[in-house]
């Protein structure tokens, strides 16, 4: 179990910045950061960072909360694992505590998937390293690669054993379980009709390349088998489990996932080998999708990190035609696509293999090529002089304009395409217009069957009420967390009787804390929170309020649970949708938090008050209906809070019909 002197330091050292910045492209907005959702499919960014409150908060999907929150929501991490994620980050030594046997057993299955993973890899590499077939077989083929020893040990390639069970019977002398073995696909167990059932290692006699997670974790393995075993598959992958989805990965995005930032671009290969050799000559922003055909998933997780991706192809014209799908994918997700063809016999592996760092970089700048002309140079070759071929060629790059989600874009992008393909623009325009209005009538048909599907009832819809409690509540939790150790003067309000023995609110000046002023506030007229979520959050603050001379929004967080976590960044970071739609460059101008501090928590609480005091109203008025007795008691109870309401609202320059 990890000390919480670890924890503390972790908390203290993490900048949540920088931390989300290996997983998420973001850009400076005013003090603080924003760029797209790494939980949702969206083209306008909705996600926000704050570096002075160390909170984050995705607008999308709702989800927020600190840099561990992140952490578990993004790559799954449990909490121990997110600290020790961390602490690796900065160089933290953990301090361990004994954990009990109890503790080990709640490791979840999806923890022990990873846990296996990890310890295959280590396997593979010892038996790549320190074993004789290793070193004769595995690693004469990565030196004949031309891989150096440091780039093999990085990307933690392995060799497994040509035997039939040499690595899970391994596997379960040092404790791991079948089950956790089979479920990552390591393992493949087959029944017996009779006796136990038989084990064989899935990679046995291949080469082996580990295949990270974006935060370094290993999801599944890639096998290349050496012999010229006919009934073998030359490559084979990891099965789809809990934690590996083909789909959804990207190959070295973890290596390089700093370079795609900082050079605001992405390579785009297709083997594990391209990735490795590029990534060694110096071109460490390169990513395979593995021998898969590219998915929206993949694009998503490079878009994250820039919106320029160049797609790198070999030099064999085989196949070039069928990857053309892949660009489209790319435009449909609003990003930029360069393409760029290797000579012919080459690919990126051995094209890197036999260059220099500096002409690789010069080739790749030279010869990159806007997708437009790629396929028009490419589409245009094969349809020669044949005018039926031409028409098709201009329809199908017109179709791949029409993917692209900005207007400004398109219109470049035609009048490009017209100019290379000597036709109108007009032309390509009507046909640009039949495309689109075609995608629009079957995205119609496709939402009127969806309509369909649910009985509307257009009479009875429901108008959701504002909990004004629960608002209430909500804003009190915002001021204490914003400005709950800062001395205001405040104009408290004094109930007292006039000359002509009316009720009157005086006001009397009185200098305090914003959470000793709520505080006294709340418990002078006993108002309790009545949302539980609130009330613990509200108790806790005050605690630490009262207790901390230095209060701190991070410190406090680090000792909530991630529900609550959650919670208090929602609040805390919902000023920022202002930021988000940059209403100041439509001459909006919110009006800034900390404005009319003490005037912000006065208002509060007299609303507070006033809500209760209609709340308790409604109860006496609901207990005298149907009663014949004596509700002479009752009704001048009902009476005095009319007044009491009366003047609050007065003091709130509001209007009571």
């Amino acid at each position: 179990m990890i000390s919480k002197t670890t924890i503390d330091q972790v908390y203290e050292t993490a900048r949540l910045e920088e931390v989300i910045g290996d997983f998420v492209q973001l850009k400076k907005s005013g003090s603080n950061f924003k760029g797209l959702s790494p939980f949702s499919d969206e083209r306008t960014p909705s996600f926000m960072v704050s570096p002075v409150k160390q909170i984050w908060k995705d607008f999308s999907s709702g989800k927020g909360g600190n840099v561990v929150a992140f952490l578990m929501e993004h790559e799954h991490f449990t909490y121990p694992e997110a600290i020790r994620y961390l602490a690796k980050k900065y160089n933290i030594e953990i301090e361990e505590t004994e954990q009990s046997d109890e503790q080990k057993e709640q490791a979840n299955e999806r923890e022990s998937m990873y846990l296996v993973s990890e310890y295959a890899r280590k396997y593979f590499s010892e038996i790549l390293w320190e074993s004789e077939p290793g070193k004769a077989i595995g690693l004469t083929y990565f030196k004949e690669r031309g891989f150096t020893d440091d780039t093999i040990r990085k990307f933690g390639l392995g060799y497994g054993l040509d035997q039939w069970d040499a690595f899970t019977q391994t596997a379960l002398d040092k404790g791991y379980q079948l089950e956790f073995l089979e479920k990552t696909g390591l393992t493949i167990v087959k029944e017996q009709t009779t006796g136990e059932p038989r084990k064989f290692d899935r990679f046995k006699g291949r080469v082996l390349f580990p295949i990270h997670s974006m935060s370094g974790r290993v999801l599944g393995f890639g096998g290349r088998i050496l012999t010229n075993d006919k009934k073998a598959a030359k490559y084979l992958n990891s099965p789809e489990s809990e934690i590996y989805h083909k789909s959804k990965v990207l190959y070295g995005i973890y290596f390089a996932k700093q370079a795609i930032a900082k050079e605001d671009n992405c390579y785009l290969v297709e083997g594990y080998t391209d990735v490795i050799q590029m990534y060694q000559r110096g071109v460490e922003n390169v990513v395979a999708s593995s021998g898969t055909a590219l998915t929206p998933e993949q694009i998503r997780l490079i878009n994250r990190l820039t919106k320029n991706i160049t797609v790198l192809f070999d030099g064999d014209a085989a196949g070039l035609r069928a990857s053309l799908r892949g660009i489209d994918l790319i435009l449909e997700q609003g990003m930029n696509v360069k393409v760029c063809t290797f000579p012919e016999g080459e690919d990126p592996d051995s094209f890197s293999k036999n260059n220099s760092y500096e002409d690789l970089v010069l080739y790749l700048d030279e010869n990159a090529k806007d997708f437009i002309q790629f396929k028009t140079s490419l589409l245009a070759q094969e349809a020669a002089n044949d005018p039926i071929k031409r028409a098709d060629t201009v329809r199908d790059i017109v179709n791949s304009i029409s993917k692209i989600p900005d207007r400004i874009k398109k219109e470049i992008y035609i009048q490009e395409c017209a100019k290379i393909m000597e036709i109108s623009e007009e032309v390509l325009y009507d046909t640009l217009a039949q495309i689109d209005k075609k995608g629009f009538a079957e995205a119609s048909k496709k939402i009127k069957q969806e309509q369909k599907a649910f009985e509307v009832v257009k009479n009875d819809q429901v108008v959701e009420k504002v909990d004004v409690q629960y608002e209430l509540e909500r804003k009190i939790i915002e001021m204490l967390l914003l400005y709950g150790n800062l001395k205001q003067e405040f104009e408290d309000l004094v109930l007292k009787e006039n000359e002509e023995g009316e009720l009157v609110l005086e006001p009397e000046k009185i200098e305090a804390k914003v959470y000793e002023k709520v505080y006294l506030d709340l418990q002078e007229d006993e108002i309790e929170l009545t949302n539980t979520q609130f009330r613990t959050i509200y108790y806790k603050l005050i605690e630490d309020l009262n207790e901390r001379e230095e209060f701190t929004v991070n410190t406090f967080i680090a000792n909530l649970n991630q529900e609550m976590v959650s919670e208090v960044s929602s609040i805390l970071m919902e000023e920022e949708r202002y930021v988000l739609h940059d209403w100041e460059r439509k001459e909006i101008y919110p009006k800034e938090k900390g404005q009319g501090i003490a005037q912000l928590v006065g208002e509060t609480i007299l609303t507070l008050r006033c809500n209760l005091i209609k709340t308790r109203i409604q109860k006496l008025q609901k207990g005298t209906e149907g009663n014949n007795g004596d509700n002479s008691e009752v009704l001048e109870e009902i009476v005095n809070y009319l007044q009491l309401n009366k003047l609050l609202n007065a003091k709130l320059n509001r209007v009571l019909s």
